[in-house]
């Protein structure tokens, strides 16, 4: 596979299932029900842009999925919900000064259990937020502003489907299709 390319799969026909990070989108979403392989495929893909030289930030809010990245050198790996958010607004810096450096190593920013995650951010925040900060969270300025590929982010989610029909209409635009 070239750099910036994971396979995902086979499909059915014996053809090669793959996300290019590069060429297609610097973005992955894996969403299934519960026990449909989600955090294997999130296992796999950051694995493999790992071995392609990719650092990775593994966030773990169930804290057991992602210990084999632990204590890999080139992998921030964080569980507990105050880690995760410090992590995820040290991320907005961290961007910024990709985007300044030449020839970075791409970051795989490795999300599983992202609803779990968002809920536990959200009641994490009603606990700790300061009496001057917003309600809900607002993203600063700085955090809007575009990445662009140059700063090679790439992001790739672990979601659980719950039955609504948004999620089951939408189809992913980061893989070739079967």
């Amino acid at each position: 596979m070239p750099e910036g390319t994971a396979l995902i799969g086979i499909s059915t026909t014996g053809r090669a299932i793959a996300v290019d990070l590069d060429g297609e989108s610097p973005h992955v979403l894996d969403c299934t029900a519960t026990g449909g392989g989600s955090t294997t495929v999130l296992r796999s893909l950051t694995a493999q842009f790992l071995h392609q030289g990719a650092h990775a930030l593994v966030l773990d809010v169930k804290r057991i999925f992602h210990l084999w990245a632990k204590a890999l050198p080139t992998v921030t790996h964080r569980g507990n919900t105050a880690g995760i958010h410090d992590a995820l607004v040290d991320l907005a810096d961290e961007v910024k000064r990709r985007n300044e450096l030449p020839d970075v190593p791409r970051l795989i920013v490795a999300i599983d259990s992202a609803n779990g995650t968002l809920h536990q951010l959200a009641r994490y925040w009603e606990v700790f937020r300061q009496q001057d900060d917003p309600r809900r969270p607002r993203p600063s300025p700085r955090s809007r502003r575009p990445s662009g590929r140059g700063a090679r982010p790439a992001s790739t989610s672990s979601w659980t489907a719950r039955p609504r029909p948004a999620f089951s209409e939408r189809r992913p635009t980061s893989c070739s299709p079967p």
